[in-house]
């Protein structure tokens, strides 16, 4: 079992009750969001740079239930919202500050968690 987490960005409540507290799980999890993040990220520049906002959208529902996994509810809200708006093409001179946000709530999540579950020293 894993000693107090030191955790402002994420809240690992749900994984941790959806794994009956399984630290198993819950490490599995946590490194297939940190694996995720710079995909989501590097997905969302290129998407926004071509202007393509229906993929755009679609990625944003995409990232939204992994972001709603580590409890981050604030900025799945938030890309709910980036979501509905890309997939109409929809006030895009609004996406950049959401893709800002995204990637700078997100990164620091990904350090946090690194941070809480560094794996042993061999």
């Amino acid at each position: 079992m894993a000693g107090k987490r030191n955790l402002e960005y994420v809240n690992l409540e749900y994984i941790e009750s959806m794994s009956g507290g399984d630290e198993t799980i819950i490490r599995e999890l946590v490194d297939i969001f940190i694996e995720q993040v710079p995909e989501f990220i590097r997905e969302m520049q290129k998407l926004y740079e071509k202007q393509d906002w229906t993929n755009l959208g679609m990625l944003a529902h995409k990232a939204k239930s992994s972001i709603a996994i580590m409890g981050m509810n604030d900025l799945a809200a938030m890309l709910k919202e980036f979501e509905l708006n890309a997939k109409e093409a929809k006030s895009p001179e609004k996406y950049s500050g959401y893709i800002e946000r995204f990637v700078d709530e997100t990164t620091h999540a990904v350090e946090e968690l690194k941070s809480n579950f560094e794996k042993p020293k061999q």
